[in-house]
């Protein structure tokens, strides 16, 4: 079977079923004949903008890129609050001001990291993230309000 079909297979199945994560996913498609590696399937998710909403039952599971935008014509312009569109729970810094940590929901650590790294901004060092916190170094001298700057287009 090829990519084409795989990606259209992969829609169908996040679209009718809720799928919490990749090793469920490929599970379900190595039953319908699909062979192919997890770092596949991750890219797959990618290219096909994929994304994980909260969900009572599951914790978190994966949706359409349609079905966030639905949401959003649906309830006006704010179909998620911050929390649910960032996972941004909470932040608290260091003493020494030169670190924070970030509490998010789980699954979403690793992508507000990538966020705030991607921002390029001079205060941060760099991000190190986990499932649900990540730890922001901030680059030494800089005081804890600029800091605080720094992070408030993500959080």
């Amino acid at each position: 079977m090829n990519k084409a079909e795989r990606l259209l297979e992969i829609r169908k199945i996040i679209k009718d079923q809720k799928i919490s994560n990749q090793d469920e996913l490929q599970a379900i498609l190595t039953g319908k004949g699909f062979h192919f590696t997890q770092a596949t399937l991750s890219r797959d998710l990618k290219y096909l903008k994929i994304g994980k909403i909260p969900d009572e039952e599951k914790g978190m599971i994966y949706v359409l890129p349609e079905t966030i935008s639905k949401k959003t014509k649906d309830t006006g312009n704010n179909p998620l609050t911050l929390e649910q569109s960032t996972g941004f729970i909470s932040v608290e810094y260091t003493s020494a001001n030169q670190m924070a940590v970030i509490k998010t929901l789980p699954g979403f650590a690793s992508s507000l990291a990538y966020r705030i790294d991607g921002m390029n901004a001079y205060e941060i060092v760099g991000t190190i993230a986990g499932d649900d916190t990540i730890l922001v170094i901030g680059r030494e001298g800089i005081p804890r309000p600029a800091l605080v700057q720094s992070l408030r287009p993500v959080i």
